[in-house]
């Protein structure tokens, strides 16, 4: 999959173009659920809508876990409702490096709706504001609707069962200390999926907060004949999907649950160390 990442000066450019890109501010802050609105509205990219983790990337909480996808006519809805449709390219964003929300939008977006131009802004919001980007105040109005109605690739995903009889490599997007068990700050449960192995999505990115060249993410990455990603909620695990892309390697399967829905069956195995 190529041309997934977008620079700022890029954006730029194609914001003054013919056909500019529908751009999505996807911050996020977890444990506060109204938090990425509200800095949406302190501050945005001029014509740029907010997507909502929590209400338009992601369904209620419980046992799917604590960020199981939308169904698909919930995430049509929301598509139609911003104007997405395949002629109108894309750009995500979020002021995490892409980690929290932009990859798991790009995800739903490209890889599970099929859309064929998502990009994401590399760096985020701070690199827009290093190249000089303006940023506006309060709402904007919402573009026309679009009629798409996208055919999903359920192969893309997989279900905790999947996850629990298969053999592909699970590769983890959260910290090493989560990973190890050694601490949990957010799930009841502490450890990881017997089997898998720690990549955690920060280390796709340079210093700077920019992803790194794709000959060192394809030196890094985790490989295996098949690969499973997966992190707390299917959020991070996305960054990780992304990071694959931009090596230029065959895109690991999502487990959307995550670890949040694989530690609600007590009879799931738990792997510490």
């Amino acid at each position: 999959m190529k041309h997934v990442l977008i620079t700022a000066e890029e954006l730029a450019e194609s914001l003054k173009g013919q056909n500019p890109p529908r751009v999505l501010d996807c911050r996020a802050r977890l444990g506060d659920s109204a938090a990425g609105h509200r800095l949406w509205k302190a501050g945005h990219i001029p014509t740029s809508q907010h997507l909502d983790l929590d209400r338009d990337l992601a369904a209620e909480p419980g046992e799917g876990g604590r960020h199981p996808l939308p169904s698909p006519h919930a995430f049509v809805a929301t598509l139609q409702r911003l104007g997405i449709s395949p002629t109108v390219p894309v750009v995500v964003l979020d002021d995490m490096g892409g980690q929290l929300a932009a990859a798991r939008a790009w995800w739903m977006l490209a890889v599970w709706a099929g859309h064929p131009d998502v990009r994401v802004l590399d760096g985020g919001l701070s690199a827009w504001q290093e190249e000089g980007g303006e940023l506006v105040l309060g709402g904007e109005p919402l573009p026309e609707p679009s009629q798409w109605r996208p055919a999903f690739d359920g192969s893309a995903r997989l279900d905790a069962d999947q996850v629990f009889s298969g053999r592909e490599l699970k590769v983890d997007a959260r910290s090493e200390e989560r990973f190890r068990g050694e601490a949990e700050p957010i799930d009841p449960v502490a450890g990881h999926i017997p089997g898998a192995v720690c990549r955690p999505s920060a280390a796709n990115l340079t210093e700077a907060g920019r992803f790194k060249a794709p000959e060192t993410l394809d030196a890094e990455l985790p490989r295996g004949e098949a690969i499973v990603a997966y992190c707390g909620s299917g959020v991070t695990a996305c960054h990780n999907i992304l990071a694959y892309a931009i090596a230029g390697r065959p895109l690991p399967r999502l487990y959307p649950g995550s670890w949040s829905e694989w530690i609600r069956d007590p009879s799931r195995p738990v792997a510490r160390a």
